[in-house]
């Protein structure tokens, strides 16, 4: 696929900053192939240094990271709100749900993602890593992992109590999709947050387990036959150039009404990946933070965080 050269009708387009074989860039791709919303695809590396995302978005390291100009979001539940509020969508986002599917989000997004990853180990997944990285890469990324998973508050389960769990999973997974989606006739983000930890399984991994599931394939073939939209490859560092081409969107006055407005802030996920980003709080909304940071190649940016699932500490 040629790269994009960026213009001018494009500098406001979302950028995915993901990787192909990344579970929760497949989340928003294919949230992205259903609200049918262009966008341009930057290709970040499986593990740091990602020097490109280190200047937009600071210590942040999880992927996938999107980008509006010179505004960056963090995490999928950022980005998710982002992609409803553009095609106004307000199913897709998880704070508009009730409490049960909240409920369902949190758990399959946690206990039953890593239960899931535990088990798509495969001779299929192997080859199609190694179609992707060097097998210096692939040490390097397991080495990082390895890292990461120390001081995650969220622990992987051995692989015995893994497949116990997924298994349950899927038995109630299959029992609950007796309609065409998880609650009802059309997706939500419940479907999303589900999808893409199987889609790991089942279509990178090619584990044979999940077939006999027959409700669950039929749903999981819904998800992917909405596909990825309307998506143009951009060279990365065409990104930067985007960004320093920008100015971060206003803020509006109801979301300044916090003490810590104006003060140097570090924002951090609280389960794994906890390396913080720092910067001056501009924004506090109430289920996000937005912090303003100095690059000296970029100027102003605005990150925006969830407060789900992060903490943010006083400098």
């Amino acid at each position: 696929m040629a790269f994009y050269q960026a213009t001018g009708a494009a500098l406001n387009q979302l950028i995915l900053h993901n990787y192909p074989l990344s579970p929760f860039s497949e989340k928003i791709r294919s949230m992205l192939g259903y609200t049918k919303i262009p966008w341009q695809s930057a290709n970040t590396r499986e593990a740091p240094p990602r020097p490109i995302l280190e200047q937009l978005a600071g210590g942040y390291r999880k992927v996938p990271v999107a980008q509006i100009g010179a505004d960056i979001f963090c995490d999928t539940r950022t980005i998710s709100a982002e992609i409803a509020a553009m095609a106004n969508m307000p199913e897709l986002i998880v704070e508009n749900a009730d409490a049960e599917c909240q409920a369902f989000v949190e758990e399959v997004e946690q206990k039953m993602f890593f239960a899931t990853l535990a088990c798509s180990m495969s001779f299929k997944l192997n080859k199609k890593v190694l179609r992707t990285l060097s097998v210096l890469d692939v040490a390097q990324m397991m080495w990082d992992r390895i890292k990461m998973g120390r001081h995650a508050t969220v622990k992987m389960a051995g692989l015995k109590t893994s497949k116990a769990i997924l298994q349950a999973y899927l038995e109630d997974l299959e029992n609950q999709l007796s309609r065409d989606f998880i609650f009802g006739n059309g997706p939500s983000i419940a479907d999303f947050a589900a999808y893409h930890s199987l889609w790991f399984y089942r279509d990178l991994a090619e584990k044979s387990e999940i077939n006999k599931y027959h409700n669950i394939n039929r749903w999981m073939d819904r998800i992917k036959q909405f596909g990825h939209g309307k998506e143009l490859e951009l060279d990365p560092p065409l990104a930067l150039e985007i960004a320093r081409n920008n100015e971060p969107r206003p803020i509006e006055e109801a979301f300044k009404d916090d003490p810590m407005i104006g003060k140097q802030v570090l924002i951090a996920p609280s389960d794994y990946a906890q390396t913080a980003s720092q910067g001056t709080l501009v924004g506090s909304k109430p289920h996000g933070w937005i912090i303003a940071r100095q690059e000296p190649s970029l100027g102003t940016v605005h990150v925006h965080f969830p407060r789900h699932g992060f903490t943010l500490t006083p400098v």
